[in-house]
């Protein structure tokens, strides 16, 4: 199945800001782009705002001067529904009114030629439900790119539940040669970002509401420790506490109120209080003039142990035992019993699992990193009894590593790893039921939300059955459902470990 020529013409429904960002994409794709909206004028205010944007590309020297010209002539304003006749294909970008979509797609199939295609740009609403009243339901496809779309390159091409094969493929191959990365997702709750993205966010939130650390030591922990780009508390106050807790209880209610994807009641009670993050002055950080920045909590100095024991391999961790060599530290290996590493107070240091320190007599334990070497912090966590000698001792091992320590509390499976293991199992879910291809996920989490790795990349270095293990032991100190490993998730376990990533899950 081939593109679409880029002599036929793209219609796009909608002239706001994802209107004006679609239509200028298929327009600097070689495509003539019809632009229309159903409030008066308005299209034609579109236009000029895309003619706008070719422009500054010019000034700044990132388009060629007779490109923009040609691509500025080939896009028009459309103020009636029929002027749309001879497209191609037409892309809806209204809002998310389920009903207004379904009267927009009607209203387009007494226009637009049999074979012209239709896609929505929703990102929460069903594909499948949206098609249901058209006659050629085949032709409806999702069609789902990311804000702003001239920018951020990934676009899930999403297949309802009566969409042709046939259109879904020639709609993959169209952004496709639009220079944008397009994944396949069945019509399920979320697509692909917006369902596996939500631990992300909910773990991090059950932490601060388990008193386990503050918002910026949490988001600190996973920029500096798990490679984030951002954190979840900074990221959920740049997109609205409103708009992210109305997509996270959107998927909660799609999937029949699955523990899985519960929502926060601290981010309910946020949005309650009017706190929606940057656009209203303060969210869970402050943004009005002269508030303080975010802080961390950072362990004060301690003096590093002199020599330790490594017992057992420490698996995800193991690239610590040349680092501790490296930074002058003794290090004795013993096989059989472990993992952890035994510190001269007779205290153990011990890669998170999903247990308590409080279940052992003196136990401290770090939290897993996308890349030790690279991390510049990495998390610490005790219960009360824990000896001062031994925190201290762990604390001084890390910073002679030059790293920043922030200890938290006795929370099981820490901040990283138990993030980490819900976005592995709820990938292996989705694969196994068909909502994508473990592939397809891992590009849409790395160019859609800038993840440092994929979920399945994630696994193929941690370990094949490193976040079952991790979330069978958080189901056991945490029952309720939302940390059960998935069927698929434990049939893992039992196979043939994977051998490239895009096996793995």
């Amino acid at each position: 199945m081939t593109a679409i020529e880029r002599s036929r013409t793209v219609a796009v429904v909608g002239a706001g800001t994802m209107g004006q960002g679609i239509a200028q994409v298929a327009l600097l794709a070689g495509h003539p782009v019809v632009l229309h909206d159903a409030v008066p004028g308005q299209a034609g205010v579109g236009v000029e705002a895309v003619a706008d944007r070719l422009e500054r590309l010019v000034a700044k020297g990132r388009l060629d001067r007779e490109m923009a010209d040609r691509a500025a002539a080939r896009l028009t304003a459309a103020g009636e529904l029929s002027d749309l006749a001879g497209s191609s294909l037409v892309v809806e970008a209204i809002l998310e009114d389920p009903d207004a979509k379904r009267e927009l797609f009607i209203g387009l199939e007494g226009v637009v030629a049999p074979d012209c295609l239709l896609a929505s740009n929703t990102s929460s609403l069903s594909v499948t439900e949206l098609g249901a009243s058209l006659k050629y339901p085949g032709r409806f496809v999702g069609l789902h790119f990311f804000n702003p779309a001239p920018l951020l390159p990934l676009v899930e091409v999403v297949r309802g539940f009566a969409s042709d094969p046939q259109a879904v493929e020639r709609v993959y191959e169209t952004a496709l040669s639009w220079g944008k990365t397009p994944v396949r997702c069945a019509d399920t709750p979320g697509f692909i970002v917006n369902r596996i993205a939500r631990p992300f966010y909910a773990e991090a939130f059950a932490v601060y509401e388990e008193q386990g650390a503050d918002p910026a030591t949490i988001d600190a922990v996973l920029r500096e420790s798990g490679g984030f780009r951002m954190g979840p508390f900074e990221l959920t106050d740049l997109i609205g506490q409103d708009v992210n807790e109305a997509v996270t209880r959107s998927v909660w209610e799609s999937f029949f109120r699955s523990p899985k994807f519960s929502p926060s009641l601290a981010q309910r009670r946020l949005v309650q209080s009017g706190r929606l993050g940057r656009k209203s002055g303060r969210g869970w950080y402050g943004y009005e003039p002269g508030a303080a920045a975010p802080t961390p909590h950072t362990a004060a100095p301690e003096e590093a142990p002199a020599a330790v024991s490594v017992v057992g391999d420490l698996g995800p961790a193991a690239a610590l035992v040349p680092m501790l060599e490296e930074a002058g530290i003794d290090v004795t290996t013993a096989e059989g019993g472990g993992p952890y590493i035994q510190l001269p107070g007779e205290g153990q240091l011990v890669l998170t699992d999903g247990k308590t320190s409080v279940e052992f007599a003196d136990v401290v334990y770090f939290d897993l990193a996308l890349d030790y070497r690279g991390a510049t912090r990495i998390a610490l966590s005790a219960s009360a009894d824990t000896s001062r000698r031994t925190l201290a001792e762990a604390i001084g091992l890390f910073q002679k590593l030059g790293k920043q320590v922030s200890v938290i509390g006795d929370v099981p499976g820490m901040i990283v790893a138990r993030t980490v293991a819900m976005l592995i199992d709820l990938t292996a879910d989705a694969v196994a039921k068909g909502a994508a291809t473990a592939q397809d996920i891992d590009t849409a989490m790395r160019r859609g939300v800038n993840y440092p790795l994929g979920p399945g990349q994630w696994q193929e270095r941690v370990g094949q059955d490193w976040a079952y293990e991790l979330l069978t032991a958080l189901d056991e100190r945490c029952p309720g459902g939302r940390y059960a490993p998935s069927l698929a998730l434990f049939r893992q376990s039992y196979a043939e470990p994977a051998t490239a990533a895009g096996e793995a899950l």
